[in-house]
């Protein structure tokens, strides 16, 4: 497989070049350079971006990415993976109860503001 050069794998995956960058100073990316010292990306390049990309679907940051890729076996990093689950699982029942507020709002014959339901989460949301 010829290699790419950051252009390439930037248009490849939607990204900009910036980002491409941004990874290799945090450590994410190591392109090898050309005789000119330009970045030149090879199969195994490309699929570490993928797996970024990957990660940062899943809501990894990149300090996290960095942390679980740096080692040949991510489960040598499980104690950060369990931690992120935390996290998820805390975003996964705020937007489901976000998810409960909008379907009550469209099925209650009140209007919002005079909402039985809706005027216990207000209550809720106002500070002792």
């Amino acid at each position: 497989m010829k290699s790419s050069t950051i252009g390439e794998v930037a248009d490849r995956f939607g990204l900009a070049t910036h980002v491409l960058r941004h990874w290799e100073s945090m450590g994410l990316l190591n392109p090898r350079r050309d005789a000119g010292g330009q970045r030149r990306y090879d199969r195994a390049d490309l699929e570490r971006v993928a797996m970024v990309l990957m990660g940062k679907e899943a809501g990894l940051g990149l300090r996290h990415l960095r942390e679980l890729l740096s080692t040949p076996n991510p489960m040598d990093r499980a104690d950060l993976l369990r931690d992120h689950i935390t996290v998820l699982e805390r975003r996964i029942a705020q937007a489901q109860a976000a998810k409960d507020l909008v379907e009550h709002a469209l099925s209650c014959p009140a209007p919002f503001d005079e909402c039985p339901h809706a005027r216990a989460q207000i209550a809720k949301r106002i500070p002792a």
